[in-house]
């Protein structure tokens, strides 16, 4: 029988093992080793100075045999130069700081350096060997160099001790996977199969096989995590995949696919999952200042992490938010690091979509050239992937921030004040020239003056470690950070523009309309991607933009629920738009919501375009001349609501409630997706309004953008996005089989083709409604329904 391999990257090995020390993400450590991400195309061009004797990229790789299993370790070296004075191994770093700061190289750095140092004289039987550590800065491109020889003999005995470090850590990889495929072999779908989720499970699996993507449009209450996550789990026991990463938008979708791996673990698999919460979230302190001065958990934290990560993944399986922190008090570490340390020994990790697709955020353990790859993505409530994408790839700078920054360090930091000086009169040439908003077609000479502005703030820093002024400062590097290397990705997909904001404040933006290819650069890292929503239409739209592969497969999983168990009434006698909108259409909304919810107690809820429409068809239901409204309760979703405000909101949708509650709300909206009233937690909803984006300049932009490629451009900026907002808002009322409960679309637009050709299949069988008529409706609906419970 053929021994195990466990493979893993040069750079994985080295920072894995040889860390230590603390946390510290003040200013000049975390510049630092952002700047040395940046630094490819300087690696290029450095390569290309050396001459003939430089062999640039030189893909190395070495097998070690260890008890029962074989370690493949690889890397590429940045370069090798042969000549008469030997051998020598070159490892290029891109850096934003004075190069006088740099005194010696960084350890881990070296390290790398020394294991290609070490499998090249192995290859080539050498006795000695030269090691360079070449800092390069990113704006002068000024070199600093540091060389060092090294005997076989030493290297080989470093390197050993190296590989007894992390052999105990292989080891545990091999036993655990050969326990974990036992037991996927012999799990079994744990539910009876629901009508149309078979098909569901089927298609995953077929998609996997088949390394391709699939869209899946799954109605409410399929059982779409249960139906995507088995076969997945199935397909990594075949081989076919190495990691699950199951992707939410939400916290509470986290927890529905905790309770699916929890399901399947009862039922005999062993599979170790994570879920990753926000360092924001998760940390221990009142601030999240990751320092050893500010944080006792950064403090040391490296010296004791590993410990931590190999006790926790010995004997958990499930490594919930609560088993996180509960491990990081014991080890005295931070939670979220340790969380990011034991995903890589996990074989599912549950995670918010920029763990793998913020340019800024991303799992570069996971995202990188030293990736491994053959990941299986579950994308979950994937129509929110369109507009996260286009925020996570856009950038945006303001023209008043390099002003109020210029004025702060003029005294202090007069080279840093002139930097910014020079791209503050830039802004300004492009304000001069924009009335409203207006596209251009090039700022390189502004990305250019940024860069600048990054190395004057890491020698500022250098200078000054213990500035106050270094929160606003920091906050500000991160911003022209993130417009630089948004502006190193700039293709067709993205639009350049200026705008004049109605506070006066002046933007640059590069915005990022079309997100596909974007995404797809992370996802090549895997075989497959699975997205699935229960409002994926049309879907023509959501493979457009969120994917670059035309032969993507589709399906439309069939409902699992009773038609008759849902009113849908569309209204012949309302209109949301703008020039129809005023106190006398406010105030018939306001009766339509109390003739509704009149005849049967209940939760309900009302979802609104805007909250200021919200409070002015509040402020006419109040005073609705009716008896009706002392037996309700309404409460309001408020514009700025924490987490525990948003839990008592929802606190208040239970079945024994005494009254009929009205839950009144936005569109869009936090209780309008990714919440569960199940059975009689909610039995109406009211949505009022087509939900189409306010007009504005960047949606017009959109608007442009597709008309120009011959795709229906109001639609996108507008029909669809709204539309998304509706189906996800109507979701709310129908959850299980026996849910009933009735769904009221307040705007006579929705008797239009153009808004009925978007509506579910569910959604075939609707009545129409007028306001002298709707009681007389309802009431027949509940009465049937009545009778069935009796």
């Amino acid at each position: 029988m053929e021994e195990p391999i466990i493979k893993i990257s040069v750079r994985n090995l080295v920072e894995f093992i040889l860390r230590t020390g603390d946390i510290d993400n003040r200013a000049s450590g975390s510049l630092e080793k952002d700047a040395m991400l940046q630094g490819s195309r300087l690696h290029r061009k450095i390569q290309r100075r050396m001459g003939a004797d430089y062999h640039a990229e030189v893909a190395l790789k070495t097998k070690v045999v260890c008890t029962d299993f074989l370690l493949l370790i690889e890397g590429r070296a940045d370069g090798i130069i042969e000549n008469d004075s030997g051998i020598c191994i070159d490892e290029i770093k891109g850096t934003i700081r004075d190069l006088s700061h740099i005194e010696e190289p960084i350890g881990v750095h070296l390290a790398q350096a020394k294991c290609y140092a070490y499998i090249y004289a192995t290859q080539q039987h050498l006795t000695n060997i030269d090691v360079q550590m070449t800092y390069c800065h990113l704006e002068t491109e000024e070199i600093k160099r540091f060389k060092q020889n090294f005997l076989f003999d030493d290297l080989e005995k470093w390197f050993n001790e190296l590989i007894h470090a992390y052999e105990k850590w292989a080891k545990f990889q091999i036993q655990w996977k050969k326990e974990r495929d036992r037991t996927i072999q012999k799990t079994e779908f744990p539910f009876s199969y629901r009508e149309g989720q078979r098909e569901v499970v089927s298609s995953v699996y077929r998609t996997i096989l088949r390394k391709k993507n699939l869209f899946i449009q799954a109605p409410t209450g399929i059982g779409k995590t249960m139906a995507t996550i088995f076969p997945a789990v199935r397909a990594i026991g075949e081989g076919l995949g190495e990691k699950i990463f199951y992707l939410t938008a939400k916290t509470i979708t986290k927890t529905v696919a905790e309770q699916a791996f929890y399901i399947l673990r009862k039922n005999g698999l062993r599979w170790k999952s994570v879920t990753i919460t926000a360092k924001e979230k998760i940390c221990f302190c009142e601030e999240t200042i990751c320092n050893p001065d500010e944080c006792p958990y950064a403090k040391g934290h490296f010296d004791r992490v590993n410990d931590a990560v190999f006790e926790l993944i010995s004997t958990k399986d499930e490594c919930t938010r609560e088993i996180i922190e509960e491990q990081a008090r014991k080890y005295h570490v931070c939670p979220f690091e340790m969380s990011l340390d034991v995903s890589e020994w996990m074989d599912a990790i549950i995670c918010d979509y920029n763990y793998v697709f913020d340019p800024d955020a991303h799992l570069k353990r996971f995202f990188s050239e030293a990736g491994t790859g053959e990941y299986l993505f579950l994308i979950d409530e994937a129509h929110n992937l369109v507009e996260r994408g286009r925020e996570m790839y856009s950038a945006t700078l303001y023209k008043e921030d390099f002003l109020s920054m210029k004025k702060l360090f003029q005294s202090d930091a007069p080279k840093l004040a002139k930097r910014l000086d020079e791209c503050n009169k830039q802004l300004l040439a492009l304000k001069r020239e924009c009335e409203t908003y207006q596209v251009i077609d090039n700022v390189s000479h502004i990305a250019l003056k940024c860069l600048n502005i990054l190395g004057e703030i890491e020698n500022y820093f250098d200078e000054q470690p213990s500035s106050e002024k270094k929160d606003a400062l920091l906050d500000f590097y991160f911003q022209i950070r993130s417009f630089i290397n948004i502006h190193d990705i700039l293709d067709e997909n993205y639009l350049i523009y200026t705008e004049m904001e109605s506070d006066g404040r002046f933007k640059l933006k590069l915005f990022c309309v079309n997100p596909a290819t974007n995404l797809q650069r992370f996802l090549e890292y895997g075989n497959s991607t699975i997205y699935f929503s229960a409002t994926f239409l049309p879907v023509f739209y959501y493979k457009n933009l969120l994917s670059v592969n035309p032969d993507d497969y589709a399906i439309y999983a069939k409902s699992t629920f009773p038609e008759e168990n849902k009113l849908l009434l569309l209204a012949e006698d309302v209109s949301t738009k703008y020039t129809l909108r005023g106190p006398e259409m406010y105030q018939k909304i306001a009766r339509y919501i109390q003739n509704i919810v009149s005849v049967q107690q209940g939760n309900y809820m009302v979802f609104f375009p805007s909250y200021r429409m919200l409070e002015e068809v509040y402020e006419q239901f109040v005073n609705l001349p009716s008896s009706i409204n002392n037996s309700v309760e309404c409460i309001l979703q408020s514009q700025y609501m924490n987490e525990i405000e948003r839990e008592e909101f929802l606190n208040c949708f239970e079945s024994q409630n005494d009254r009929t509650l009205i839950g009144f709300c936005v569109m869009g909206g936090i209780f309008s997706e990714g919440i569960d009233l199940a059975e009689d937690r909610l039995i109406g909803a009211i949505i009022v309004g087509t939900g189409l984006p306010q007009v504005c300049n960047e949606r017009e932009l959109l608007k442009q953008y597709f008309d120009a490629k011959k795709m229906s451009g109001f639609d996108f900026a507008y029909l669809y996005p709204g539309m998304n907002k509706v189906l996800q808002s109507a979701g709310r009322v129908i959850r299980t089989e026996s849910d009933k409960g009735v769904i009221v679309l307040l705007d006579v637009r929705f008797l239009d083709n153009r808004y009925q050709a978007i509506f579910p299949r569910e959604w075939k069988q609707y009545q129409l409604c007028q306001l002298n008529h709707v009681t007389d409706t309802v009431a027949a609906f509940w009465q049937d329904k009545n009778k069935e419970r009796i």
